[in-house]
């Protein structure tokens, strides 16, 4: 059954295909036309050459100017077509999701850290993960920006800013397509970004010459003027004259090639970027903003008297020009009557000089929006989920408290306090819900931490370190077995909730030693945390480790997950109740599976 979230996307989607419908419609008909006019252009050429009446070279002049308008004409219905069909991919890919038919995003892989002291343990990046599932982004500052805010804690005020900025983009579905279709077709990578970085944070820099300066235009004006003079006063002269000055300009080009070829940076391929990035910039630019957060990045792309896309379209108008050095029919023509690529080379050096230094701030307001769209996406998706209050009192508590990445229609939500006593001790038998509950309460502090809606229909938090250890492994590189590795986690999370207020998440710790031993070491874990008065849960097989809570009653309670046997099957509910988890599932289901 379709959800009104999903209507509003298909509804989109065929209002997105009938545009690009028209848009094809108007390109067949343009490339019919440009056929046609240069065909008619060809014609009256060959009458002129043949009958050399004037008519019909007005008539081929015409022609040609006709061309070079459809052409342009054509490029930007080109531009509208790619720009249209991205709009078409985003909300067919938005149906594919909702729908549960697959996650068409990228997936944040490249973010992994298996050493974070949280990323790898809530499956934050690869496949399926928090990443994967929220990542609304096309450009690697946006990606690069989204695994930050994921990977870290962000300052409390930041994290007000980041909710507000949120919540006025949650509603804004057309405005956050627009800029995402626009920046799919930049086709963004990390490569192109640190190129670009690279460019703009280079110091040294080859100058033009003022004696090349002066010789290029001097050199050109010397070479009109002799073809005006030989034109008007029919003079031989100044006919040799132009024709000498022709392989002057060239040498001089031949000269600066070198510099020139250093100076472009890849402009042939970078050009589109930069011109993509300029579109993006001017959406965000000219956006009619309340929230502090998106006016704040709107003042930070404001560059002296003119917007950065401004600046950075008429960058990507100078690597465009200096591109068309590898044309070398068009780079001899040109250079040999205008010097123009020494011209170009000028221009870049000249901007470079004034607005290079801004380029990093530029491209960062485009991943800090690109991050908060995502966000937006994710709230605007699930109106059930709210933003939580932010304290600094120690107070975390989620109602009705789920897994976002489980479909609404699967998930079971609960509610928790550690309010009156801060840590929880849980039990249940496997698959009753204890990881999926760990994960959830790990994966909603940190889209609060960064600003972001959670899955809870409400919620307070004080933003804190979230301190994890749910899954160990080997590591062979680094010659330790899962036991040390899994110690020396505990010793990591032990430190920093030492040293700093944590929510600490622990699943079933010291698995690889016997039951006294690990028992008496995962109690001593738990008064160590406590102690250091640690906000979090672990969870636990082993029974005796609850009568901890005896000893605690202030600061430890006791919670489960319970599995019923119904008709000779085990019944999973995965609410989470209070006391200690009774019925046990292992030894039924080995009876029910025949293994004993």
């Amino acid at each position: 059954m379709s959800s009104p979230i999903t209507d509003k996307y298909k509804n989109l989607l065929l209002q997105y295909q009938d545009k690009l419908r028209q848009l094809n419609r108007q390109h067949n008909i343009l490339t019919a036309a440009r056929l046609l006019v240069a065909l008619t252009g060809i014609y009256f050429l060959y009458q002129y050459i043949s009958e050399a009446r004037s008519y019909q070279l007005y008539i081929f002049l015409c022609a040609g100017a006709l061309f070079f308008f459809l052409m342009n004409r054509s490029q930007k219905i080109a531009h509208n077509k790619q720009f249209y069909k991205n709009l078409v991919r985003i909300n067919a890919e938005e149906i594919t999701y909702l729908e549960g038919k697959g996650i068409p995003f990228e997936n944040g892989q490249e973010f992994a850290d298996r050493t974070h002291v949280y990323t790898a343990d809530l499956d934050v990046f690869g496949k399926r993960s928090l990443f994967h599932h929220i990542n609304r982004t096309a450009t690697y500052a946006g990606q690069a920006r989204l695994a930050g805010w994921l990977s870290g804690l962000l300052p409390v005020q930041e994290i007000s800013v980041n909710q507000q900025s949120v919540a006025e983009l949650r509603d804004n579905t057309n405005l956050r397509q627009q800029v995402l279709a626009l920046a799919r077709i930049s086709g963004d990578n990390k490569d192109t970004y640190s190129k670009i970085r690279e460019w703009a944070l280079q110091q040294k820099e080859q100058k033009v010459n003022n004696w090349l300066r002066i010789l290029a235009f001097a050199l050109p004006l010397t070479l009109i003027l002799c073809f005006i003079l030989y034109w008007v006063l029919k003079e031989p002269l100044y006919r040799d004259m132009a024709y000498r000055l022709i392989p002057i300009n060239l040498l001089v080009l031949a000269t600066q090639l070198k510099h020139i070829r250093r100076a472009m940076f890849h402009a042939d391929r970078i050009n589109e970027v930069l011109k993509q990035y300029a579109a993006i910039v001017q959406v965000i630019e000219r956006a009619p903003f309340s929230s502090r957060g998106l006016k704040a990045l709107q003042e930070a792309l404001q560059s002296g008297q003119e917007p950065a896309s401004k600046h950075i379209s008429r960058l990507s108008k100078i690597c465009n020009d200096l591109a068309s050095i590898q044309n070398p029919f068009g780079a001899v023509l040109l250079n040999a009557l205008f010097l123009y690529h020494i011209h170009a080379w000028h221009r870049l050096i000249r901007w470079k000089k004034k607005y290079a230094a801004a380029i990093p701030g530029w491209i960062e307001v485009m991943g800090q929006w690109e991050a908060i769209s995502s966000f937006a996406n994710l709230a605007d998706n699930n109106p059930e989920f709210a933003f939580p209050e932010l304290n600094d009192q120690g107070r975390i508590y989620f109602e009705a408290l789920g897994h976002p990445m489980i479909p609404r229609q699967q998930r079971v939500c609960n509610t928790v306090s550690f309010t009156e006593q801060s840590f929880i001790i849980l039990t249940g038998s496997n698959m009753a819900g204890k990881s999926t509950f760990l994960r959830s309460l790990g994966i909603n502090m940190i889209l609060a931490s960064a600003g972001s809606v959670v899955c809870a229909s409400r919620a307070a938090v004080q933003p804190m370190p979230l301190l994890v250890s749910m899954r160990q492994s080997d590591s062979l590189a680094d010659n330790e077995s899962y036991f040390f590795a899994e110690v020396k986690k505990l010793k990591y999370i032990i430190q920093k909730a030492r040293d700093q207020k944590s929510f600490v998440l622990l699943d079933e710790i010291l698995r690889g030693t016997n039951s006294d031993d690990k028992r008496s070491g995962t109690i001593a874990v738990i008064k160590r945390i406590i102690q250091y008065e640690a906000i979090g849960v672990i969870a636990t097989h082993d029974l005796e480790v609850c009568h901890t809570t005896e000893e605690h009653p202030d600061l430890l309670m006791n919670k489960c997950f319970e599995v019923e046997i119904v008709s000779d099957e085990l019944v999973f509910d995965y609410k989470l109740r209070d006391g200690v988890c009774r019925n046990k599932s292992a030894t039924f289901l080995m009876k029910k599976m025949d293994i004993i």
